[in-house]
């Protein structure tokens, strides 16, 4: 008797450390929020948004560091979105809690052509600098393709495969994404010391929440993408 409670309390350690091993060393949540007639409300990552709608995000990560979050939008615009005067200037994240972007009551608008905004988010274990000061100020980018056909592959479509609520048209190509090197960042973020890749990245859905983990600690900054789709 002795012996087999032994086994099942050993068992029930080897369990528990095979659990602590599979539970990424690092994760993320980001969850997109609308503000329609009941008030804010959180949407799938693919939701596609109409022109003039409001959006914000909610932030969460299981480790502390610095948020920055820069966005490139489809008329070919590049700014960064947080941290500013107008959206929040305090980007310190503490682990376990949840955080609005942006910070103060404010909202971000959808505009420009359709297609795909890339919004750029950027965690580093130190301060890169204050909004005038910080390597993450405003880059110029070419501009969005004027090429009909290049701007048609760019509309985001409804995908019939996802389940849509009340018929709300899901774009699977939107929502959070790896950058599949380096050299696709704008300039400004290439420039960030020791900023890695998103290829050893995991990117998941749980409800309405996108989720970026990793499997192994982070030892620097880390960036991907968050694809806006809108018409």
């Amino acid at each position: 008797m002795y012996n087999s409670a032994m086994c099942v309390l050993v068992a029930g350690l080897c369990a528990g450390n095979a659990l602590a091993q599979a539970r990424p060393a690092n994760r993320m949540e980001i969850t997109l929020e609308r503000n329609g007639a009941s008030g804010w409300t959180p949407v799938h990552p693919g939701f596609v948004l109409s022109s003039n709608d409001r959006v914000r995000f909610r932030f969460r990560s299981n480790f502390p560091g610095y948020l920055y979050v820069m966005n490139q939008g489809t008329s070919g615009d590049y700014a960064l979105l947080f941290p500013r005067e107008d959206t929040g200037s305090q980007n310190r994240i503490e682990a376990g809690k949840e955080y609005v972007i942006p910070a103060t009551e404010g909202y971000f608008r959808i505009t420009g052509p359709a297609g795909h905004d890339i919004v750029y988010w950027l965690v580093t274990p130190a301060d890169l600098g204050r909004e005038n000061s910080s390597p993450l100020a405003y880059v110029p980018l070419p501009a969005a393709p004027k090429d009909p056909e290049a701007r048609k592959s760019l509309t985001p479509r409804c995908d019939e495969t996802l389940l849509r609520a009340r018929g709300d048209c899901i774009d699977g190509s939107a929502g959070a994404k790896g950058v599949a090197a380096s050299g696709e960042l704008p300039e400004n973020l290439r420039a960030v010391p020791g900023v890695s890749g998103s290829r050893e990245l995991i990117f998941m859905r749980s409800d309405r929440r996108s989720i970026v983990s990793s499997p192994v600690p982070l030892q620097g900054p880390v960036v991907y993408e968050f694809r806006l789709a809108h018409r």
